[in-house]
């Protein structure tokens, strides 16, 4: 085993630690200080992995027996982020994409093409499975690099576009999110939330989990909901009334639990990320510079929580309800809140306007991981991932970008490429347009 695969093997609980405590040192914190900060953030991903773990070792069985029982015909199973990433790190891109990766940035960041300062190693793997797709659907390795070089350099100026919104209603100054999910889909809540504002009547309507709360007192708390969406899905699943109130439980914990653990995250993130704008504000006078980090910064806030739980069966219908479908959504249902998250600070926090466009989003992401399954299962193939079968997965199997890189090599779904082109490119061609405006800022509603 080469020494990048055993770094990789560590996992974002090690990996991000060990960058913050090494970020610390070359910032001067001292060893006590970084080695405080990079120790707190770890705990806190070993917290998110536990919460995580509730989800996906609960809930994703009690939705897979679900689809099972009422025979919904979704033979292929999304085997989520877990099982994407470690085909892009065993693919013949995986050895290079993090140098590459990190040499986009450092260029784009000489030619200020972009101001995110990207400390997020573990989640190059997005960038690292573009390259990956690419170079399984073309058979070209140097393509496979381009896939990440594109991915990358895309994936910044994202984090640029959108870190006013993270700042201002998540409250978290000088950080963006230059994710491949939640980044990636972010364009196309700025297109919904445009084209709400257009409506008269449907423009007031403003629901959120405190206003929920407000009215239905102690059931609209976030633990009751979470109990109620828990219960209903096992009951649902087919149950046992003990297991349909356990499951309810568990759910209720994860509404409770997820805000605190991201709580150690940022404790152990924030004097570090302040160190480095400030060496950076000295060095480069008049510049101002975002810390890239994970998204599951973006879950201490109440309004994600609950959207993320919503989306959880709701993106189980949306997976039945699309014709010729065969993906059953289970690996990515424990992070589904990722490809949501930005989108909840677009609304400003109106749940009514995610559920909307998170539904967009949602629907796009299947339909595109279910026309990827062909290309999908060769990587997984060629990597020795799996030895037989189809799989499928929703974060990077269902990227639009990934998609559309794919099939210019292929030409094998011409008019799904040009729907899907046409589609997303408008929605980033329009949140250029109002990131140049100035209007790239969360929606004016309640914000919590």
């Amino acid at each position: 085993m080469n020494v990048l695969q055993y770094i990789l093997d560590l996992g974002p609980a090690v990996m991000l630690p060990a960058v913050i405590f090494v970020l610390g040192l070359l910032l001067r914190q001292g060893i006590g200080k970084s080695l405080r900060s990079g120790i707190t953030i770890g705990v806190g991903f070993v917290g998110i992995t536990l919460v995580i773990s509730l989800l996906t070792d609960n809930l994703g069985p009690a939705a897979q027996e679900m689809a099972e029982r009422f025979n919904l015909g979704l033979s292929i199973v999304d085997v989520g982020w877990p099982g994407a990433s470690p085909m892009a790190w065993a693919s013949n891109i995986g050895t290079v994409a993090i140098p590459v990766a990190i040499l986009v940035n450092v260029v784009m960041l000489l030619l200020k093409w972009t101001r995110v300062v990207n400390v997020d190693i573990w989640n190059i793997w997005h960038m690292a499975f573009a390259g990956a797709i690419v170079s399984t659907a073309s058979g070209s390795f140097w393509l496979g690099v381009l896939g990440v070089v594109i991915y990358a350099a895309f994936a910044y100026k994202l984090g640029d576009w959108f870190a006013p919104i993270i700042h201002k209603y998540n409250g978290l100054e000088g950080i963006s999110i230059p994710h491949g999910t939640g980044a990636i889909m972010a364009p196309i809540a700025v297109v919904t939330d445009a084209i709400i504002e257009k409506i008269p009547g449907l423009k007031n309507v403003n629901i959120n989990s405190d206003k929920i709360e407000n009215r239905l007192g102690p059931i609209g708390e976030p633990a009751i909901i979470g109990a109620i969406l828990g219960t209903v899905i096992g009951a649902l699943a087919g149950y046992e009334v003990s297991a349909i109130l356990q499951l309810g439980i568990q759910m209720a914990a994860v509404m409770l639990l997820m805000p605190t653990v991201v709580k150690f995250i940022m404790e152990g993130l924030m004097p570090i990320a302040e160190a480095a704008r400030e060496m950076l504000d000295k060095r480069f006078s008049g510049q101002d510079y975002y810390i890239g980090l994970d998204p599951a910064l973006l879950l201490g806030n109440s309004q994600v929580v609950a959207a993320s739980l919503i989306f959880v069966p709701l993106t189980l219908v949306i997976a039945i309800l699309i014709p010729g479908n065969e993906v059953l959504p289970f690996g990515d249902l424990a992070t589904i809140g990722f490809f949501i998250s930005i989108a909840v600070g677009i609304h400003g926090g109106n749940l009514f306007r995610t559920l909307i466009s998170g539904t967009l989003i949602m629907t796009m992401t299947i339909w595109i991981a279910n026309m990827m399954v062909g290309v999908h299962t060769q990587l997984a193939l060629n990597t020795g991932t799996i030895s037989g079968g189809q799989v499928a997965s929703l974060d990077q199997g269902g990227s639009p970008l990934q998609f559309i890189m794919t099939e210019l090599t292929t030409w094998q779904n011409l008019i799904p490429l040009i729907v899907v082109t046409a589609i997303y490119g408008f929605c980033v061609v329009f949140t250029i347009v109002q990131h140049k405006r100035g209007k790239l800022l969360p929606a004016e509603t309640d914000k919590n």
